[in-house]
Order: C-alpha cells, then structure tokens, then sequence
C-alpha cells in the first residue's frame, strides 16, 4: 500500500510524467517492434529502460518528485503491460520521491471499474493514466463514463494522452494505433459532464494545440502537462499561455525516458516564460491537481 512520503517543501519540482516500462520480472509495457520503433523515434541511447529503483534514484538526485506509471493497453495493442502492482510496490519502497498512478484498460467495462475501486483502495494510486491512441478508445464514448465517475469518486486525477505520439511512429499503419482518439477536443465533452474530475491533458497537443489552450483556459477541472517535447520545440502559442492564462494550468513532465529530466529543464530556460510562473509551472501547479495544495 502507497502512502506519501515526500517532503514538497523540499523538492525542486514534481515531474508529471513519467513512465515505468519494465517490472521487476524483466516484462516490458510493449512489444518488442514498438519498443525498437520508439526507441529509433526518440532516438534513444540510453539502452534498456529503467526500473522503478532506477527512475528513484534519478529522480532523488534532482532533488525532484515524479509521477510513475504504465499504460494498460491490452486490448488496443494486444499485448499484456508491465505489472502495476509490481510499479506500486516499488513506488512504495521509494516514496520520498515516486507517486504511482494505475491504469486500466477502458474496453474491460465493469471490470475497469472494479479495478479502479481496487488499485485507490488496496494499492493506494494516486491516479490514472490513459492513452487513447494506443488503448483504441474514443474517451468520450458514454460507455467509458462509469470508468470516470469512479475515479472521480475516489479523488483522483485522470491523465490523458494528447496529440500525436511517437509510440508506432515510422511503422506501416503506425502499428494500428489511430491519432484521432487522441484529440483533445473528446476530453472538452469528458470535462464538461464530470466537473468534480481533474483532467490532465499530457504534451503539447500537436496538430490540435489550439483547441488544448482553448479547453484549458475554458474548463477550471482541465490542465496540460508540458511532458513529450523538448520546450525548445513547443508552439509559439502555447509559450504565450504559459506565461499568460495557463499560467496556473501547466505542469512540468518530461515524458521520461523519452525525455530526459536534464534536456527538459535545460531547454525550458531558454523560453520567454515570466520568471514568477516557473515555482507553478515545476511544482505548485502539481500539488494543486494531486489534491494536496488549493
């Protein structure tokens, strides 16, 4: 069972985003070709992804938090992912810098329900993750509402991919996976009929980044974690809201180990960002969505 131990007036910043791709039985969250794909996408060298104790340790020497977690995309991908228990166990063994998030997979229905029932009150999550594209939902399908009415009564947030994404980039057909379930204007409707759920929307958005300020902006349940892309590559218009009307709306995430915590932090520097936004930005914007700050 997870239970906080981090010091947040100690820690720099809370890194959103983060995942777990291997469990401590050597499974991966993905099939081989995705993981070779992904790897040649992001052009990672970095060689096999890290453990849980891994990422702690990373994160423990940037005096930082991060937010853990897998993708339960069985069903979308056909592949079983890396054990979430297995992820919680080691966020609990390192809980003075991880927070774990589960994941279920929306196409199991009742059974996703009980597992988000199950994973807040056995496990102790602290959220859940969801990737349309790779999990082949439309989220604002109604059959998927119990699954959110549920996490919204357990007072949790719910983090959702957005945009395109690398996973399946420069395979045929992608590897199958669909970009249009990941567009962020199927969450405005999510949003809309569950005003008691936090909603993150993960990355810049890319080709709908417009529509992800508008909904942010427009929803007070609604936030965009900055995670995927090195800052040096956002949108000029999401820069400006950053600093602006999003100002309280964005949090930092890496998307690590596609990214790394050291290339993002570097990068985001270098942005025309208002000073005075950035302790929002790395850190009290997190607590905010997390429940533990107003």
């Amino acid at each position: 069972m997870y239970e906080y131990g981090i010091d947040f007036d100690a820690v720099e910043a809370v890194d959103f985003h983060t995942h777990v791709e291997v469990d401590s039985h050597g499974h991966h969250a993905y099939d081989d070709v995705l993981v070779e794909a992904t790897a040649k996408y992001f052009k990672m060298t970095d060689g096999p992804a890290a453990t849980v104790d891994v990422l702690a340790d990373l994160y423990r020497r940037h005096n930082s938090a991060a937010v853990v977690f897998t993708i339960d995309a069985r069903h979308g991908m056909r592949h079983t992912p890396n054990s979430i228990e297995d992820l919680v166990a080691g966020a609990a063994r390192n809980n003075d810098v991880l927070i774990p998030f589960g994941s279920v997979d929306p196409w199991q229905g009742r059974r996703a329900v009980h597992r988000v029932h199950e994973l807040v009150r056995d496990y102790g999550v602290k959220g859940f993750k969801f990737h349309p594209s790779m999990q082949a939902f439309e989220p604002n399908d109604r059959a998927y509402y119990p699954i959110y009415h549920a996490i919204a009564e357990a007072g949790v947030p719910a983090l959702f991919h957005t945009g395109q994404t690398g996973m399946g980039a420069g395979l045929p057909g992608g590897r199958g996976i669909k970009l249009r379930y990941s567009d962020p204007m199927l969450l405005d409707d999510v949003a809309a009929d569950f005003p008691e759920l936090t909603i993150v929307m993960a990355h810049p958005a890319v080709p709908w980044v417009d529509s992800q300020i508008a909904i942010a902006g427009h929803k007070a349940n609604v936030f965009i974690d900055l995670s995927g892309w090195s800052p040096k590559y956002f949108p000029p218009q999401l820069v400006h809201a950053i600093g602006r009307q999003l100002r309280d709306k964005v949090l930092f995430g890496t998307d690590f180990p596609y990214i790394q915590i050291e290339r993002w932090r570097r990068d985001f520097d270098t942005l025309d960002v208002d000073p005075a936004v950035l302790p929002l930005v790395y850190k009290q914007n997190a607590l905010r969505v997390l429940g533990l700050a107003s």
